[in-house]
């Protein structure tokens, strides 16, 4: 599986301090698929142009079948990333935010602030995720499944032929 992540903050992207969203999305996908995972790293400021085209470059280009964004999911002004990830979906598939939100307010009263969507483009799952790392793991756990089985579909592949879980 290739998978393309995305981190998105502006000051990650400008080296004012080190990217651990990006990270933390490979070593819990690298436990979810395997060895066989494959990953495309980038990390880019909160500009929506700059997030389609990536998005574009890993879906369409690049080939990845799962593209998972970290950051930009909240309501500050410079948080654009679901506005950029809806520009270039061509399904989108809410109940991923919905899932994320609902798990996480449980805990985190302000999770209902996140704005994180998922979708389709092509033979892509694109999924957005919060910024926190500690987030970033807990809303993968949640959405392991979904993925594997969404990625399988745009594959053609039948979703129980992928790697289990193992962690």
């Amino acid at each position: 599986m290739k998978i393309g992540r995305i981190t998105i903050s502006d000051r990650a992207a400008a080296g004012i301090y080190e990217d651990r969203g990006g990270p933390e999305i490979e070593r819990v996908l690298r436990g979810a698929f395997g060895a066989d995972a494959s990953f495309l790293a980038a990390v880019i400021p909160d500009e929506p142009a700059q997030i389609a085209a990536k998005l574009r470059e890993f879906a369409d280009r690049e080939g990845c079948d799962l593209i998972v964004t970290t950051g930009g999911t909240g309501i500050s002004a410079r948080d654009v990333t679901p506005e950029a990830t809806r520009a270039v979906l061509e399904k989108e598939l809410p109940g991923f935010g919905e899932i994320m939100r609902m798990q996480s307010f449980a805990t985190v009263r302000t999770a209902i602030l996140s704005r994180a969507t998922a979708g389709t483009r092509g033979r892509a799952l694109i999924v957005n995720l919060p910024g926190r790392p500690s987030a970033v793991a807990e809303c993968l756990a949640l959405l392991a499944d979904a993925i594997r089985e969404g990625v399988a579909h745009l594959r053609g592949e039948d979703p129980h032929a992928l790697p289990r879980n193992s962690q």
